[in-house]
């Protein structure tokens, strides 16, 4: 036996309820605590601007997955993998039929998914969800440039930045900040 992350394929919106429901199982000894040894659902931060207001949520950055850290034993694996394929809104493991014996995801890829999530020290990226588009004028809030307005001209989706033409002493600039620097005027 070696320990090792799963994915395990749910219904879309029944991650959270099929977590609790593992440890509910895990808690009442129908599941056996020394196989299963954590349930996730991947989560992560976004910061989302909308009305000239940051609101941060977490959002589900796999739906329609959980992560399972199992010790799954050579003999005996069918009875939990059965166990957890019964409950409501779960499906199988992904990678694999109900027969065969789930394939773990490699540590990197966990790693990744757990740093994603912040369960692990790493960087954590936030993640700005954006509704700008090139030609919309908006009005910078922070930084050096805050209070001036612009059209925006260029839109880097991958570093979150934006290159917005401010008008500066009677000359159109172009003035490069991020997402979280601006709202839309």
């Amino acid at each position: 036996m070696s320990r090792a992350w799963y994915i395990l394929q749910t219904y879309t919106g029944y991650e959270s309820k099929i977590e609790r429901t593992i440890k509910s199982l895990l808690d009442k000894g129908d599941l056996d605590s020394n196989v299963i040894l954590d349930v996730k659902v991947p989560v992560e931060e976004v910061v989302e601007i909308k009305d000239g207001k940051k609101k941060t949520r977490m959002n589900k950055f796999l739906p329609g997955y959980i992560m399972l850290e199992m010790d799954l034993p050579e003999i005996g694996w069918k009875n939990t993998c059965s166990t957890l394929r019964k409950i409501q809104g779960a499906g199988g493991f992904v990678g694999t039929d109900p027969n065969t014996r789930p394939h773990p995801i490699t540590n990197e890829e966990a790693r990744n998914l757990l740093q994603r999530s912040g369960v692990i020290k790493g960087e954590k990226p936030v993640y700005v969800k954006q509704s700008f588009n090139i030609g919309d004028t908006v009005k910078i809030t922070d930084g050096a440039f805050a209070s001036f307005e612009g059209v925006i001209k260029e839109i880097s989706v991958e570093k979150e930045k934006l290159s917005v033409e401010v008008q500066i002493f009677g000359r159109a600039t172009p003035v490069e900040v991020t997402f979280l620097q601006v709202e839309k005027a």
